[in-house]
């Protein structure tokens, strides 16, 4: 069956593949790049993340080549709104977000998708790593880019109407086609680390907008071992940046343990005190197979992932742990997942 497919090039290599997978097996694609920024020059340095005047004359380019016509959709108001403001709001709660999954969830699949769909496309194509069969979500056969853990937050809906054309394949067969294809994008670096901080300094990205609020260092029996200039500077499990003048009794480093908002007080400890076994999340989304049993749960993107068992409350669950994982951060999500497939996510409030 011929769709009509909208296509989400961001100036990359893998969504111009994408789309041109796409435009080859015979749908009607019409290519757009996202403007998620008033300012582009403002979201990248170099090979940083991305949304540059650069990236969206490399999407123009690619399109050129595959033949499709192309178009770009001003979403910068709405990533100001819904990613940048949330992630600022999530660390002056004591949380630590997840931009790119967030925009996905917010931007991506909900207002392009919303829009495509009111257009009359019948679904968005993206280069996200990751596959999607029957509506099934799973991981990509290139673990070190599989990207399923970001998508984890789609709902059925959403997912019936996306297309994943690069979920058989690795980031090095990905950049050998493009090269095939005569894409110029076939060597561009990826993106990395948080697209709308140009230096990567999300300290003094978040210093900028939430100020200095001076606060205690404790341990964990309420000793003052030192002073910070703002809780959300930090996050648990971090280690380096502490800047305590009191080493530990044992002499072993300290880590964050956790971050109370409202005292605006940093707690740290010993890495044996981040072992959690338990996770409480909230808002579940159950967007893969009816599937309650041997599951295992991933905490961050590209991070380990646990064996566990599920209690659904209806508005919350409780993860309990096969083994202690350290480093749990609320505000993170939490991707159920059942062998390879998807079977649902929540966003981890607390953790013991």
């Amino acid at each position: 069956m011929r769709l009509r497919v909208l296509a989400a090039m961001s100036g990359g290599v893998d969504s111009a593949v994408a789309a041109a997978r796409i435009a080859e097996a015979g749908h009607d694609v019409t290519g757009v790049h996202l403007a998620l920024s008033a300012n582009p020059q403002s979201h990248r340095t170099g090979a940083r993340g991305c949304c540059t005047i650069e990236d969206s004359r490399d999407a123009r380019r690619a399109a050129d080549v595959i033949g499709i016509p192309f178009y770009i959709w001003d979403m910068a108001e709405r990533f100001q709104r819904d990613v940048i403001e949330d992630f600022v709001a999530e660390y002056a709660a004591g949380r630590t977000p997840n931009p790119c999954l967030r925009c996905n969830e917010k931007i991506k699949f909900e207002a392009v998708l919303d829009r495509a769909l009111a257009l009359g496309f019948d679904a968005v194509a993206t280069g996200h790593h990751a596959r999607l069969a029957d509506g099934v979500l799973s991981r990509s056969p290139d673990q070190a880019k599989d990207q399923s853990y970001v998508l984890g937050v789609l709902t059925r809906e959403q997912l019936a109407h996306a297309i994943f054309p690069l979920g058989d394949s690795t980031k090095a067969e990905v950049r050998e086609e493009a090269a095939r294809r005569g894409l110029t994008v076939a060597d561009k670096p990826d993106s990395h680390d948080i697209c709308f901080i140009a230096d990567g300094d999300t300290r003094g990205f978040l210093a900028e907008r939430l100020g200095s609020a001076e606060g205690a260092i404790v341990d964990e029996d309420g000793t003052v071992l030192g002073k910070h200039e703002g809780a959300y500077a930090y996050t648990v499990g971090q280690r380096k940046g502490l800047h305590l003048n009191r080493p530990a009794a044992d002499g072993r480093p300290r880590y964050v343990l956790s971050i109370e908002p409202v005292s605006n007080t940093v707690t740290v400890g010993p890495r044996s005190s981040l072992e959690v076994t338990t996770i409480t999340a909230t808002r579940p989304i159950w967007n893969g197979p009816e599937i309650r049993e041997g599951l295992s749960v991933q905490l961050r993107a590209h991070g380990e992932v646990y064996g566990c068992r599920v209690v659904d409350g209806g508005d919350e669950l409780v993860i309990e742990l096969d083994s202690p994982a350290r480093g749990v951060a609320a505000g993170q999500a939490a991707v159920l997942y059942s062998g390879d497939v998807v079977v649902g996510s929540a966003t981890i409030a607390s953790s013991a």
